[in-house]
């Protein structure tokens, strides 16, 4: 929990183990209606820091909108304000101590400007730093993936991301750890294992 000592040690630890901010921040991404927001709110309720993913605090904004920078309605608009809104988490979270946890974030959206508008993701990333060299994906995950009125594409456009992101992240030199089908506990234990 948050106010846990051994929790706050532990996180003051690999602060000052990895003081280089790109070792510090993580990424959590992969096939949409995987389990990344629950994953994240159980990495928050252990005293980690969070970044919520960009692309649905867009969707809500736009859907109290004009809506014209929903995904299904312009990918192109939507990643370009993704990528921004990402570079601003990223600026804010260079305070923040210990390991940082994103959901999505500035590669996703990069990835996503390729696909809608063929601009090179190395070129959207050139001048950002980079993440930890670990990238978590969830995996395409039939039996819980539920589409709602924030998430419009069905699974089958879930798996082709997945797989663009999966190429993207190994094309820029990460490396790729793919999640197991577990509970939320098992899950987030098995990121933790793998970054002490």
């Amino acid at each position: 929990m948050a106010g846990d000592p051994d929790v706050a040690g532990h996180n003051l630890r690999r602060s000052a183990m990895c003081s280089n901010i790109s070792e510090r921040h993580i990424i959590l991404s992969g096939c949409s209606g995987g389990g990344k927001s629950t994953l994240l709110a159980e990495l928050k309720r252990r005293g980690y820091e969070t970044v919520e993913e960009p692309g649905r605090r867009i969707v809500a904004t736009e859907m109290q909108g004009e809506g014209k920078d929903l995904p299904w309605v312009n990918l192109k608009l939507f990643a370009r304000r993704a990528i921004e809104m990402a570079a601003r988490d990223r600026e804010r979270a260079k305070d923040l101590n210990g390991w940082v946890f994103f959901d999505r974030g500035l590669v996703d959206a990069a990835v996503a400007l390729e696909h809608a508008a063929g601009v090179a993701v190395s070129e959207t990333l050139a001048d950002q730093d980079r993440f930890h060299h670990q990238v978590f994906l969830t995996p395409p995950w039939p039996e819980i993936y539920r589409s709602d009125s924030e998430r419009k594409f069905d699974l089958e456009e879930g798996i082709a991301e997945y797989h663009r992101l999966l190429d993207a992240f190994a094309g820029l030199g990460y490396d790729p750890v793919i999640l197991p089908k577990v509970d939320i506990t098992a899950r987030a234990d098995f990121i933790l294992e793998r970054l002490t």
